[in-house]
């Protein structure tokens, strides 16, 4: 596994040419209000290579049939496109089997599905399940619910002023009742990485499951589920450059063969009656009911085949650079706050600017052409700590480059003049 802590003033690799990789993204050439596109917002969703459109192009153009059972070339042709993109995704994050990877539509499904077939069956009343306050709500409300209708116990460990997830605490709420710890890989609001490896093997050593919602790190780091030694790891398509509507829930085997299907209805079964009841399939066909979306799981392979041509070691620490550049240039900016200053961070920037909504500052830099996120980020607990409605979050990924930073602190400069 790549170390997720690389020096930030490491020089860009010659190796890593972003311009050739900017050739690749069709979107990128996009005139907004005049101005050349600047996204910055690939915390929300990333954009698609040429080579992720033409996949879900050409399945539809010569393949497209139902996956499974079929017995005419269209369908196995579907079949071996879809089941090609599930070993890729295993090979991905180095998951054991195929078994271990359920197709879903998302990060926000995947915990979902945990939180209603594991928890469901593992959980009793007094229960409890460890969070953080950085997490998403995919990976608030799930156990929010649960936990009112069984009777379980929510425990938060706390973060600090710089955004960082107060370890000490964490471990002092891991009791005798504790089922389940589940955090981010890295933080979607402040882009704080947290110690991931670590939270799990002080989990795994009490006895207790562990989830990491991966979301944001997938992007970014080179994720390896069998050194994490996670029992659940989630993520989504659209934020590491596949379509929206795919996602992967990694389970351990064993883990998964025990659980009791979340949805019902076509290919999750092997045998209907009437008379003698159901019988379930194999995985990881058990958790996935129904025609699944076969163009958007083989847009996802078709992006993991691109992202892993990639140097990867060259594209962190590219990205590393890129946010420590913009670091310095808009946290020197004049009435700038930035929220979120941890020491290992992926490639996300937020800030607030003083008197300025952040919707106002995100409407006046859409004016030239730069497209950042604002709000709570759907991660309005961190919003709480540091007592904010929201922030604006410029977000990077390896194919943004220092003149659109550049760009981004020009405009702001221009947004406080407007406001001054």
């Amino acid at each position: 596994m790549i170390p997720q802590v690389i020096d930030k003033t490491k020089v860009t690799s010659p190796a890593f040419d972003v311009s050739r990789i900017r050739r690749d993204f069709p979107i990128l050439s996009e005139i907004i209000n005049g101005w050349p596109l600047a996204y910055l917002d690939n915390a929300a969703s990333s954009q698609h290579p040429v080579a992720v459109l033409q996949a879900i192009d050409t399945y539809y153009r010569e393949a497209h049939a139902n996956v499974h059972r079929g017995v005419h070339t269209l369908s196995q042709r579907a079949t071996e496109c879809y089941e090609g993109a599930r070993d890729k995704v295993r090979r991905f994050i180095n998951a054991r089997s195929t078994h271990e990877i359920i197709f879903v539509r998302g990060t926000t499904e995947a915990i979902n599905l945990v939180a209603q077939s594991y928890g469901r069956t593992h959980f009793k009343p007094g229960d409890e399940i460890v969070l953080t306050q950085l997490e998403h709500h995919a990976n608030i409300v799930p156990w929010q619910l649960l936990a009112g209708e069984l009777g379980l116990v929510l425990r938060v460990a706390p973060i600090d002023e710089r955004g960082m997830v107060d370890y000490a605490a964490y471990e002092s709420l891991l009791g005798p009742r504790t089922r389940l710890v589940a955090f981010a890989h890295a933080s979607n609001a402040l882009g704080t990485v947290l110690p991931v490896k670590r939270m799990v093997a002080a989990a795994r050593a009490r006895g207790i499951a562990s989830l990491i919602d991966g979301a944001q790190a997938v992007p970014h780091l080179k994720v390896d589920v069998q050194a994490l030694d996670c029992d659940f790891y989630a993520f989504s398509g659209h934020k590491m450059f596949g379509p929206t509507g795919i996602g992967v829930l990694y389970g351990r085997e064993a883990l998964l063969e025990a659980m009791p299907p979340w949805q019902g209805g076509g290919d999750m079964i092997l045998t209907v009656s009437f008379t003698k009841g159901t019988t379930y399939n194999t995985l990881p066909y058990k958790f996935e009911a129904g025609t699944p979306s076969i163009a958007d799981a083989i847009g996802l392979g078709a992006a993991i085949d691109y992202i892993d041509a990639l140097d990867w070691e060259a594209l962190i620490a590219y990205e590393n650079d890129l946010l420590a550049y913009a670091t310095r240039r808009v946290g020197a900016l004049p009435g700038i706050r930035l929220i979120g200053t941890a020491d290992d961070k992926v490639s996300v920037l937020s800030f607030v600017m003083d008197g300025v909504h952040p919707h106002d500052l995100g409407t006046i830099l859409d004016t030239e052409g730069i497209a950042v996120r604002t709000g709570h980020h759907c991660a309005m607990p961190v919003m709480e700590y540091f007592n904010l409605p929201a922030t604006a979050r410029a977000s990077f990924a390896f194919y943004n480059t220092r003149a659109e930073v550049d760009r981004l602190v020009a405009a702001l400069t221009r947004a406080r003049a407007v406001f001054a």
